[in-house]
C-alpha cells in the first residue's frame, strides 16, 4: 500500500474500533463508577504495557507525559473520560456521540482564542450550523429528561478540544497522554467502588473495551495524520458518530429520538461538507504550488 492507502486503512480501523466503545460499555451492565474504574484501569495497563515494550525494543521510545503541557492535556483527557461515561449512563447514545462530534468546532474556537488562529469563513459557517444542531439535540434531551447527560457530553467535547489545543500550542508529542491520563478516572472510580462496592454484571465486555478497543482506536487515529490530512482524519472520527447509535439500536433496541436524529444529521452533514471543502482547498493549494 502507498502512504495514502495506509492512512485510510488505519483511520478506518480506528474509527470502527471507537464506534464499539459505547455498546461494549452498555453490555457490561454495570454501575457508572464501577465501569469507569474497570475500563480506565484496563486502558492504563494496556498503555503502560505498550510503552514498556516500545522502551525495550525501540531506540527512541516516546515520552509518556511531555512536561507541563502534557500534564494539563492529561487532566483534560482524564476528566473527559468521566464526563463521557457519565453521559452514556444519563442520556441516549445518539445524543452523546452527536454532541461529542462538536469537538472540532470547539477546537477551532479555542485555537482562535488561545493560538490567535482566526478560523476561515467556512469554519465559522460550519460552527454556526453545528451550534443549531447541538441546540436541537439538547432541546430534545430537555424534553426527555436527559439534559444532565447532554450537558456531560457537551463538557466532554469542550475538554477534548482543550486537550487538542494544548497539544497544538506545545508542539510536543501527546500520543501516550490520553492513555496515561486514564489513571485519573481509574483512581476516582476506585474511590467510589471502595465505598459503594463493585457492580458490573458482565465485566468481560468492559475489560475488552478498555484493554483492546480503546488503545487500538487511539493508536490508529493518532497515527493516521502521518499519512492523511487533518480533514481526512476528522472524517473517520465520524464513524463513531454514525455507527455507535446503529450498534446500540441493533443490540439494545434503543431507538434515537427524532430530534436527536435531525440534529445529528445536521452535525454530520456540516462536518462532512467542511472536511470536503478543506480537502479541496488543500488540493488546489498543492496544484498551485506545483504550477509555480
Amino acid at each position: 500500500m502507498n502512504d495514502h492507502q495506509k492512512g485510510l486503512a488505519l483511520t478506518t480501523l480506528g474509527g470502527l474500533a471507537l464506534s464499539f466503545d459505547v455498546p461494549l460499555v452498555k453490555l457490561g451492565q454495570g454501575e457508572v463508577w464501577s465501569v469507569i474504574a474497570l475500563r480506565s484501569v484496563m486502558t492504563f495497563a494496556a498503555g503502560m504495557t505498550i510503552w514498556l515494550l516500545l522502551r525495550f525494543f525501540a531506540k527512541k521510545p516516546p515520552v509518556l507525559v511531555p512536561g507541563k503541557a502534557g500534564v494539563l492535556a492529561g487532566l483534560c483527557y482524564g476528566i473527559s473520560t468521566m464526563t463521557f461515561l457519565g453521559a452514556v449512563f444519563n442520556t441516549a447514545t445518539a445524543n452523546v456521540v452527536f454532541i461529542v462530534a462538536f469537538t472540532p468546532m470547539f477546537a477551532a474556537l479555542f485555537g482562535w482564542l488561545a493560538l490567535k488562529e482566526v478560523p476561515s469563513f467556512s469554519t465559522i459557517v460550519t460552527m454556526s450550523v453545528m451550534v443549531a444542531g447541538v441546540a436541537l439535540i439538547v432541546a430534545g434531551g430537555l424534553e426527555a429528561g436527559g439534559l444532565f447527560g447532554d450537558g456531560l457530553a457537551l463538557s466532554t467535547s469542550a475538554l477534548l478540544a482543550g486537550a487538542i489545543t494544548i497539544g497544538r500550542k506545545s508542539g510536543r508529542d501527546m500520543g501516550f497522554v490520553p492513555l496515561v491520563a486514564t489513571v485519573i478516572p481509574a483512581l476516582v472510580g476506585l474511590v467510589f467502588v471502595a465505598q459503594q462496592g463493585f457492580a458490573v454484571a458482565a465485566p468481560v465486555w468492559v475489560i475488552f473495551d478498555g484493554a483492546v478497543m480503546i488503545p487500538l482506536a487511539f493508536w490508529c487515529l493518532a497515527t493516521g495524520p502521518r499519512y492523511l490530512s487533518g480533514p481526512e482524519v476528522g472524517m473517520f472520527y465520524l464513524l463513531e458518530t454514525i455507527l455507535a447509535p446503529v450498534w446500540v439500536w441493533i443490540v439494545f433496541s434503543e431507538v434515537p429520538a427524532a430530534q436527536a436524529l435531525v440534529g445529528g444529521a445536521i452535525l454530520v452533514l456540516a462536518l462532512v461538507a467542511h472536511s470536503v471543502w478543506q480537502m479541496r482547498l488543500m488540493r488546489l493549494g498543492k496544484e498551485a504550488g506545483l504550477l509555480a
